[in-house]
């Protein structure tokens, strides 16, 4: 079946995402500039989670402009996959309300992370699958393709330094993000020589 309807989707519900965090952000009640301090916490959370949320889609795109085909199964992966994401918006706003003194918003947001990255890899394997034996999918992310087992590693350990420092989860996960800024470099190189 074509790829286009489910990539439309998914763009459309990332964009309402990032618009339902940016909701989470209200002005404080005082018109100082001084009343905006005690926001940091929740403007540092929301430019993480801004960031983290732009690279999974930038991630996404690349990786659907070698794909030729899907199937049911990669419906109902991405469907999993943005069912994570949406959970995104309650994690970040928890964390936003809770500064740095609690455990419990961090594993979250730390959880919601690994969730999401674990089902990133499976919609590669699942796309992998449904785009054939010989795909380019499979030539450019098949062996090798080590990133998402650094990330789902890297999101456990996140999730357990909540115990030692609460915000030691949200800055391992966004530190992460580093190994994804850049979209895999074989699909660049791939895409833009057009072979």
């Amino acid at each position: 079946m074509p790829k286009q309807r489910m990539e439309a989707f998914t763009d459309a519900i990332f964009a309402i995402i990032i618009t339902v965090m940016v909701l989470e952000l209200h002005a404080p009640a005082s018109g100082k500039f001084s009343a905006l301090w005690s926001l940091r916490h929740t403007f540092a959370i929301y430019l993480a989670s801004f960031l983290i949320l732009a690279v999974y889609w930038n991630n996404h795109h690349h990786l659907f402009q070698i794909v030729r085909s899907i199937d049911g199964v990669v419906l109902w992966a991405n469907t999993i996959f943005i069912l994570f994401i949406s959970l995104f918006p309650f994690a970040t706003a928890w964390v936003g309300d809770n500064h740095v003194d609690s455990v419990a918003p961090e594993m979250l947001f730390g959880t919601v992370m690994l969730l999401m990255d674990a089902m990133f890899f499976v919609l590669v394997r699942t796309l992998i699958h449904a785009d054939g034996e010989n795909s380019e999918i499979r030539k450019l992310v098949g062996k090798g393709y080590n990133k998402p087992y650094i990330s789902m590693i890297g999101n456990l350990a996140a999730i357990f330094l909540a115990l030692v420092w609460p915000p030691l989860t949200v800055i391992v996960d966004t530190l992460l993000l580093l190994l994804w800024v850049l979209p895999e470099r074989r699909i660049e190189r791939h895409v833009t020589n057009g072979q």
